[in-house]
């Protein structure tokens, strides 16, 4: 099969599109012929750095995001059967490998692709709907009413994170330039901030829950907009034990969150997609071997919405090209 793989850490051009072998599914397992991958801000993080293993390891096989046909299915599988469409994030945060042709996946960390979407859109979503999805609904448990705060609310996790929270009933504001703030306000936003001239610290108050997809100086000033009871979930910065304190004076919290591979949780993302009350947006659809061009294209902070890579095995439908149009 086709795969991208790296011999050594770096920059997009360690990305080189290689013949390797084909994976077999093990019990509980199924081989997926992928469709479409989507690219992650933690995909380029672990080109360049090894991700949580570091630089003195072999590189981490990228990608976690997969669209797929189940080929086949390893002893024990009861959920699916070959020819099934499949959508999810294998294993994370171990390797699965989906810039491939073919990635083997515990059955249990997949679910059936929704009918109305097509592997451009499933791909696109694992990853990031399930950062939002444990961030606002496992985590925070975001209630009907409540006002919550999201950063970077045009992003891969945050365009996703805006529509999971008004499924869930609540008052949604989001941070983003202001060339993107119709697109916002599109995917439901009740208010949107232009965080470059404006200090959202100063604008925004009595706050429940704030979802950080940022880091840096954004955890703590979050906590100013905080009303008592309130939380702030990070994604993006790990070291929260003094954010955490400060918070706990305030009578709020502050916690680090990394996603989990989560059968129940991808359920939920596909009947939400079912309903349309979730729909990713594409930013640009890739062929596989332009693997480099992509980490070039997400870690340049411009793009809206998702970046997915396709193997050639699916057409991609109309509002997937419309996406990468854009």
């Amino acid at each position: 099969m086709r795969a991208i793989t790296q011999t050594a850490l770096g920059g997009p051009e360690v990305l080189r599109l290689t013949e390797t072998a084909r994976p077999e599914p093990g019990p509980a397992e199924v081989l997926v012929r992928i469709h479409a991958a989507a690219v992650n801000p933690t995909d380029v993080w672990h080109r360049a750095t090894g991700g949580l293993a570091g630089a003195e390891v072999s590189p981490v096989p990228l990608g976690w995001d997969l669209s797929g046909t189940v080929e086949a299915v390893g002893i024990g599988v009861t959920l699916f059967r070959p020819g099934d469409e499949v959508f999810g994030m294998p294993r994370h945060p171990a390797p699965a490998g989906t810039y491939a042709e073919y990635a083997t996946s515990p059955a249990r960390h997949l679910a059936h692709k929704p009918a109305g979407l097509d592997h451009v859109q499933a791909a696109a979503l694992p990853l990031a709907a399930l950062t939002a999805w444990q961030a606002l609904v496992d985590t925070a448990e975001v209630r009907p009413g409540q006002r919550v705060l999201v950063h970077a609310a045009a992003g891969g996790v945050g365009h996703l994170a805006v529509q999971i929270a008004k499924a869930r009933g609540a008052y949604v504001i989001g941070t983003a330039s202001a060339a993107k703030h119709a697109f916002v306000r599109s995917l439901g936003a009740d208010e949107v901030i232009d965080y470059r001239t404006t200090d959202f610290a100063e604008a925004v108050s009595d706050v429940d829950v704030v979802v950080d997809t940022i880091g840096g100086t954004y955890g703590p000033r979050s906590l100013r907009t905080l009303r008592p009871g309130g939380i702030v979930v990070s994604l993006a910065s790990p070291d929260e034990a003094a954010l955490a304190e400060v918070a706990a004076t305030l009578g709020a919290r502050a916690v680090f969150m990394a996603v989990e591979a989560d059968h129940a949780g991808m359920l939920e993302i596909a009947a939400l997609a079912e309903r349309g009350e979730l729909r990713p947006h594409i930013a640009q659809v890739l062929p596989l071997a332009e693997a480099g061009k992509a980490h070039e294209l997400s870690q340049s902070g411009r793009t809206s919405g998702k970046i997915v890579l396709t193997t050639g095995a699916a057409t991609t439908g109309a509002d997937a090209i419309r996406g990468a149009r854009k």
